[in-house]
């Protein structure tokens, strides 16, 4: 358990598909705001895209929570690649109101202490340079790998990762 912030307690846990409706709950209350307005609307497809990212045999869900309520999620994928195991994370973020707080550094930390001990060498993500999470990414000892590469109507985005 790690404390950030006064009198808050916040956990680790790793997520199934038996806690997809939580999930999605919590993933379009986050990615349908600012910065990302996604549209979500469409409950088959968000949950085909759920499904994917924490229901295949390579999932890695986390979620952090303070008590029962989920502040954060990491929903990504185990990689097993010649150099080692990756964690690859497709989606990261914590709730609008405690951004800027410290608590997706910690969660982050917590996450990557986790993957180091079961033994994975590295993290990787890519993300947008003009979003807040580049610079967080950054701040957290993550690198720039390779070259751009735009998405179509979403923008340029960029591979990011971090070593043990």
């Amino acid at each position: 358990m790690l404390k950030v912030g006064v009198d808050m307690a916040y956990t680790i846990k790793k997520l199934t598909m038996e806690d997809l409706t939580m999930i999605k709950s919590f993933f379009v209350e986050l990615f349908t705001k600012e910065p990302w307005n996604d549209d979500w609307s469409n409950e088959n497809q968000l949950t085909a895209y759920l499904t994917e990212r924490c229901g295949a045999f390579n999932s890695l869900t986390y979620g952090y929570f303070n008590g029962d309520e989920m502040v954060g999620l990491s929903a990504g994928r185990i990689i097993h690649w010649c150099t080692g195991t990756e964690y690859c994370i497709d989606e990261f973020g914590i709730r609008a109101d405690l951004q800027g707080r410290g608590v997706g550094t910690a969660f982050m930390k917590d996450i990557e202490k986790q993957i180091f001990a079961d033994g994975m060498v590295q993290i990787y993500l890519h993300t947008e340079r003009d979003v807040p999470a580049y610079n967080f990414y950054k701040k957290l000892g993550y690198h720039i790998i390779g070259h751009a590469f735009d998405i179509p109507d979403v923008g340029t985005h960029y591979v990011m990762w971090k070593k043990t």
